[in-house]
């Protein structure tokens, strides 16, 4: 007789969508299983461009839906985990032969009246010869406007909500492949691979949700068994890192003589963070990669507005990742819509499955809260809906306190330099004291890996965040591989093997 219990719900994906709706429904009350076949956010959720925005240009392709929906989400986010999101200013400078002015202006002031903005700043109109803005430009950008949206670190909102939903009951699973879905009458049987050992099991859910992002359709064709499907349209997107191009913290949405927008953001204290190119992808997703073309083209466009051009050999290091965008039928790449749909099937006898296609990084508690609804129509309803006034893992302050909480850190653990308290705060927020425990000093941290990342953040990370390879710590946990030479990568390298070796040992 199969003891195994039942699942109520069995996840495929942990991505932003995958985690957000596993953390909603284990809040619930509902029992999860979510499975992903990489690590946390490797796929499109950690290749974003970083921001909790409205998506200003959406509103020329009459999006008003998806926009007025993302600038009332900018908030809410915002004062549940303001350790890894915080407002940001844009500056939009004017120029001639593009987008008219009261175009702009129009756009700006739906912008922010259309989603009910309490904290964040109004929009205003700058005179770039004497605002600091206009400093790294060329001179010939008289005015610009300056607006109100939202940074994120977006690997760490994937782990956070991960965190969440486990600590919630829900069971998460990484480095795990489904390798096959199929229908018991009214039950899934789930097929998993653990994706190292190649450990086999089976796992029984009442509903299926398929939220496997650029993977979606394949998920639906190969892995459950339906018809040949397409249902989302892949664009790549590419980004470039810079050292630091301007001192200013406020970031430029720069406009391309081609209609597309690219913006140019402080990254990482020391770095310029420029992106996004939109072009369709053909290929798999597993294999995307910055092309020379789309080098080329952000470099050109940034060049065109900066006085001081953007090389090649000023790039540190790039990311590109592949969106699921719901396949609207939009002629251009960057015309394809941003909002999300969600595709049910099945019930009456048949094991139900719901299908998350499309959706963006800000909008993704709103689409988690949407699946809701679908599942309860399916297994009945249980608890109400609960995510827009918790605060994530960490984030248990409010949302203009962060520089008291690095004090606080500081207080508590004298010994720290300020730069580390202030980047254990970001991480980690209020749950950098579990991370530091009963530290007293540097050397109680353990070893120094380089760049101020010790092995009690690493050991942490492993035990409370799925954290398994020096690439999982060092490009999607921490941003430390922007300061690490190859030689100390590879010593966290060869001491997260020697961690894994002791935790398979354990296991059996």
């Amino acid at each position: 007789m199969d003891a195994s219990p039942i699942h109520d719900i069995f996840v495929i994906g942990g991505g932003i969508n995958g985690c957000g709706i596993a953390r909603d429904a284990a809040g619930r009350g509902f029992s999860v299983f979510l499975a992903e076949m990489n690590d946390l956010a490797s796929g499109t959720s950690s290749g974003s461009t970083k921001l909790i925005h409205g998506g200003l240009r959406y509103l020329e392709f009459y999006e008003f839906r998806l926009v007025r929906e993302a600038l009332m989400e900018r908030e809410v986010l915002w004062k549940n985990a303001p350790h890894i999101i915080w407002p940001m200013r844009f500056v939009l400078p004017y120029a001639k032969g593009l987008r008219p002015a009261w175009l702009i202006r129009l756009g700006l002031f739906l912008y922010d009246h259309i989603g009910g903005r309490k904290l964040l700043p109004a929009t205003k109109t700058l005179d770039m010869a004497k605002d600091p803005a206009g400093k790294p430009l060329k001179p010939l950008f008289r005015k610009a406007f300056e607006y109100s949206d939202g940074w994120v670190n977006d690997a760490r909102l994937v782990a956070l909500n991960a965190r969440d939903a486990a600590d919630r009951g829900a069971t998460i699973r990484t480095r795990t492949k489904v390798v096959s879905a199929r229908r018991e009458g009214d039950l899934w049987a789930i097929r998993l691979e653990d994706v190292h050992t190649g450990q086999a099991e089976e796992v029984k859910a009442r509903l299926l949700v398929n939220a496997a992002g650029p993977w979606v359709d394949q998920v639906l064709s190969a892995t459950v068994g339906l018809n040949d499907v397409h249902n989302v349209r892949l664009v790549q997107g590419s980004h470039i890192v810079i050292n630091k191009k301007f001192d200013d913290p406020r970031a430029y949405f720069f406009q391309n003589k081609d209609g597309r927008i690219i913006f140019a953001i402080p990254y990482e204290e020391e770095f310029t963070l420029i992106g996004t190119t939109d072009r369709d992808y053909p290929g798999d997703p597993h294999e995307v990669k910055i092309s020379d073309a789309e080098i080329d083209y952000l470099c050109t466009a940034a060049s065109e507005y900066f006085a001081q051009g953007v090389k090649r050999s000023d790039i540190v290091w790039t990311y590109s990742a592949v969106r699921p965008l719901y396949d609207d039928g939009a002629s251009k790449a960057q015309e394809a819509t941003r909002d999300y749909v969600l595709k049910a099937d099945g019930g009456e006898g048949a094991a139900p499955i719901v299908n998350a296609f499309g959706g963006k990084i800000t909008t993704y508690r709103r689409l988690s809260e949407s699946m809701l609804e679908k599942i309860e129509a399916f297994l009945g309803k249980r608890g109400k809906p609960w995510t827009a006034n918790a605060p994530l893992p960490g984030g248990d302050f409010p949302a203009t306190g962060f520089d008291v909480e690095v004090a606080k850190l500081k207080t508590a653990y004298p010994f720290l330099d300020a730069r580390l308290a202030r980047r254990l705060t970001r991480l980690y927020g209020t749950r950098a004291r579990t991370l530091l425990g009963l530290a007293r000093s540097n050397a109680d941290l353990g070893r120094n890996f380089g760049a101020d990342l010790y092995e009690a953040e690493v050991r942490y990370l492993v035990q409370n965040e799925w954290a398994m390879t020096a690439e999982d710590v060092l490009w999607r946990r921490t941003k430390r591989g922007l300061q690490l030479s190859r030689e100390q990568a590879g010593a966290l390298d060869e001491f997260m093997r020697g961690i894994s070796r002791r935790h398979v040992a354990a296991a059996e």
